[in-house]
């Protein structure tokens, strides 16, 4: 069958290919060189299972500019576009999904709708109505940066927000191209679905709110944080994954999901959303305060990215880290090589920047920062994302 992809981020690049090994895709991006990029078998994102997918795969698969191409006679219509947290708003910003889900229904009266960007609980309802269809479905996506493909190989869970023919077919389908096929399928109504995505997040960002309380109380009693934290995910019930320390929680989910959940709590009584959302200015303002008082001349920051193998600065609680310290006088210089035609000090070369900074702060510690460990203030305690 033909599926059109509409976004080529790292949830609609993984999903086409995932498609593409036993269908047709048409995959729809508004920028041009990631277009050429893809169709020249090149990964425009950084996940190494992408990479070794276009390369060596027999794949059912073009990239295009054109969507109206897209959706003529596609089965399914997967919508992967960005969903950005409006602060202004303070909700998402749906637009582009919107806007695809009218030109879909337009020019394409049999293709099934499937929501793959993040959206508020009530959505799909929301469109339903507008547009007088049950064909919007919402599929929410588990996904991680850097290794969405295998995500998509070996899926948690598969969810489909809807219970008839159409959504059995669609889930068929994605664990037709998984390779691990002994997956739990999901079937339900699609405002349970969306708040699925929306609390899956959220629950993520509180661990990592947790583990950083913990390692702040470590850090401000002198106690061992890593001998603490070993400790207490021994225990089968917490576990000894997703533990380890950092400056805050960024990136592409976490902080607008926990948002979105808890506009949606309005007039719901909580406080664990709230408190996981105010921990991180917390966490990020005590970071700041154990920066000042090294009282160092030259801070250097070492990646903005929030992980290991990530090329994605966006949301990155390094940003609010930069503009904190120079709020406080600080003056900052930064090694980034992602980072190009910035207002920001950024040093392109590596033994230059180890050289000029007083303090390397790192959100995540590199074997390049070896040789000058001595200067260098990270809260990474098992060297992993």
């Amino acid at each position: 069958m033909k599926i059109a992809v509409i976004g080529a981020g790292y949830v609609g690049l993984s999903l086409a290919l995932l498609f593409a090994q036993n269908h047709e895709v048409v995959l729809v991006d508004i920028i041009k060189e990631k277009v050429e990029k893809i169709n020249a078998k090149i990964s425009p994102i950084k996940d190494s299972e992408i990479s070794l997918f276009l390369k060596d795969k027999k794949l059912n698969i073009v990239a295009t500019l054109d969507l109206d191409m897209a959706l003529d006679k596609a089965r399914f219509v997967v919508i992967a576009t960005p969903t950005n947290y409006d602060d202004l708003t303070a909700s998402f910003d749906t637009t582009q999904v919107e806007k695809v889900i009218a030109r879909t229904l337009e020019l394409n009266k049999d293709a099934d709708i499937i929501i793959k960007s993040t959206i508020p609980v009530g959505f799909v309802l929301k469109m339903r109505a507008r547009h007088n269809t049950n064909r919007i479905i919402f599929s929410p996506e588990f996904l991680r940066e850097g290794h969405a493909l295998m995500d998509n190989l070996y899926p948690s869970r598969i969810i489909v927000g809807d219970t008839t023919s159409r959504a059995k077919e669609f889930a068929n389908l994605l664990l037709e191209g998984s390779t691990d096929k002994d997956v739990k399928v999901l079937l339900m109504a699609p405002s349970e679905a969306e708040a699925v995505k929306l609390f899956a997040n959220t629950y993520l960002a509180m661990r990592v709110a947790f583990f950083n309380e913990l390692d702040t109380y470590a850090e401000l009693k002198h106690l061992d944080s890593r001998s603490i934290i070993e400790g207490v995910g021994l225990d089968s019930r917490i576990g000894t994954h997703y533990n380890n320390p950092s400056f805050g929680f960024g990136g592409t989910c976490l902080p607008k999901d926990s948002k979105q959940l808890l506009k949606d709590f309005a007039g719901v009584p909580n406080n664990l959303i709230s408190a996981t959302i105010k921990s991180n200015d917390t966490r990020i303002a005590h970071i700041v305060k154990m920066i000042l008082a090294t009282k160092a001349n030259t801070v250097g920051i070492y990646r903005l990215v929030m992980k290991k193998d990530s090329d994605n600065i966006n949301n990155s609680i390094m940003l609010d880290l930069v503009r904190l310290l120079e709020n406080q006088g600080v003056n900052v210089i930064i090694y980034e090589p992602l980072l190009k035609n910035s207002k920001l000090k950024v040093l392109d070369n590596l033994a230059q920047f180890k050289k000029t900074a007083d303090l390397i702060v790192a959100n995540r510690l590199d074997q390049d920062l070896n040789d000058v460990i001595d200067k260098v203030y990270s809260r990474d305690l098992f060297k992993e994302n």
